[in-house]
């Protein structure tokens, strides 16, 4: 009992600093750098669309699947963001992750959204973004340089969003 309570006493430090160190490492975003890798997939159209395609516009990209519930969410959030800022040269590719596009398309007649909606049914460019969470979101200034990374959604989290297209808007 002596040697277990001075095995704790000594943990002590060592819990609170790994601690710490999780709890700051965790945010909605970080910063990222370099060339965003061009890569072109069909729309919900049937048309074939890139990332190119939209060089000189601050670009969200938005990985999304329909069984994601986060992704559900976020899906308005985000078709509202396109709406206030595509006048100022921003617009947002969203892009399904899933091998059969039937439950995407089923989804978007739920929630119906006007932003470009691509399908990655191979899954080459989550693979080529590296893409790990869902929804994961990139945003891609008017150079195509990545600048912000986000994993996952939470309520909230489209407050970063704003901030962020805004700068590189400014940029």
């Amino acid at each position: 009992m002596n040697n277990e309570y001075r095995l704790v006493k000594l943990m002590r430090p060592v819990l609170f600093i790994l601690t710490v160190m999780l709890v700051s490492s965790v945010s909605a975003s970080e910063e990222v750098s370099g060339k965003a890798s061009d890569f072109s997939l069909m729309n919900k159209k049937g048309v074939k669309e890139s990332l190119s395609d939209h060089l000189g516009e601050v670009v969200m990209v938005n990985f999304w699947a329909s069984w994601c519930a986060p992704c559900r969410q976020e899906m308005p959030i985000l078709e509202d963001l396109q709406k206030k800022y595509q006048r100022l040269g921003f617009t947002i590719l969203g892009v399904n992750v899933e091998a059969e596009s039937d439950k995407a398309r089923e989804m978007l007649k739920e929630i119906p959204v006007s932003l470009p909606v691509l399908f990655d049914t191979d899954n080459v460019v989550s693979e080529l973004m590296g893409v790990d969470a869902m929804p994961t979101t990139i945003l891609i200034d008017r150079n195509g340089n990545k600048r912000f990374l986000h994993r996952g959604y939470k309520p909230g989290y489209e407050d970063h969003y704003e901030q962020q297209i805004r700068s590189l808007i400014r940029e």
